[in-house]
């Protein structure tokens, strides 16, 4: 579920108003990693430009606080893509989860002239073999950075993700509604863009108008909260 040296966040409310939707541009966003409820460490998301229409986005986790830290877990998330018009296509996937008595790293490609992904390194054995590609998918991690583009009050949002060996379709609902999201002394006005298929695998973004980044990711299971970022800042880089 994306970085300049100028603070932009300020203290006080964030209004969301309805307009166009924000350019892609580079930035860093700092997020509090919350783990059931609790605080447990640290995550950083940077988008990247790397001239024309290619583009980087990378996602990093780190547990500082009680299990999160004692098992050093870190998650390292990052996918190369295409930005043409409104479309993030992925070129590259790589996924890097460290704990203290093991590690497994995953990387993927995109061969849009050959229609397939595919995936190597610690990886289960069926899902090394070529998938399918379609227009418009992406990897889970642009997720982030489309729900930012594609959301309007009301409207349900659909992708087909091919990440990690898999492809799974993935519906979001977004609120009619926004609502007021605090993170310390920051509150936003927010739209709430919900999961609607995930069954007890629930997804849920927050974004504010403005803020080129979700300013909140939760996963919940069961009705249970899991993994909890919330937005404390973000700039602009070069």
């Amino acid at each position: 579920m994306p970085p300049l040296s100028v603070r932009v966040l300020s203290l006080g409310l964030l209004f969301l108003s309805t307009g166009p939707a924000l350019a892609l541009e580079p930035f860093l966003a700092t997020y509090q990693a919350y783990n059931e409820g609790k605080l447990a460490g640290a995550a950083t998301m940077k988008v990247s430009h790397h001239g024309g229409s290619r583009w980087q986005v990378d996602l990093a986790i780190t547990g500082t606080r009680g299990f999160a830290r004692l098992a050093r877990l870190n998650i390292e998330q990052s996918t190369v893509f295409d930005a043409t018009g409104e479309q993030y296509r992925p070129l590259s996937q790589a996924t890097v989860q460290k704990a203290l008595f093991s590690g497994k790293r995953m990387v993927g490609t995109y061969d849009w002239n050959a229609g397939t992904a595919q995936w190597l390194g610690d990886i289960k054995k069926k899902r090394r073999a070529p998938l399918p590609l379609q227009p418009g998918d992406m990897s889970a991690l642009l997720m982030n950075l489309a729900v930012i583009r594609d959301a309007e009050p009301g409207k349900p949002l659909n992708y087909r993700v091919v990440d990690n060996g898999r492809i799974r379709e993935y519906d979001y609902l977004v609120a009619e509604q926004t609502e007021i999201i605090a993170v310390e002394d920051l509150s936003y006005d927010a739209m709430r863009i919900a999961r609607t298929n995930g069954g007890n695998d629930e997804t849920i973004f927050w974004v504010a108008n403005g803020v080129p980044t979700p300013v909140r990711i939760l996963q919940r299971e069961d009705g249970q909260d899991g993994v909890d970022l919330r937005l404390v800042d973000y700039q602009g880089v070069q």
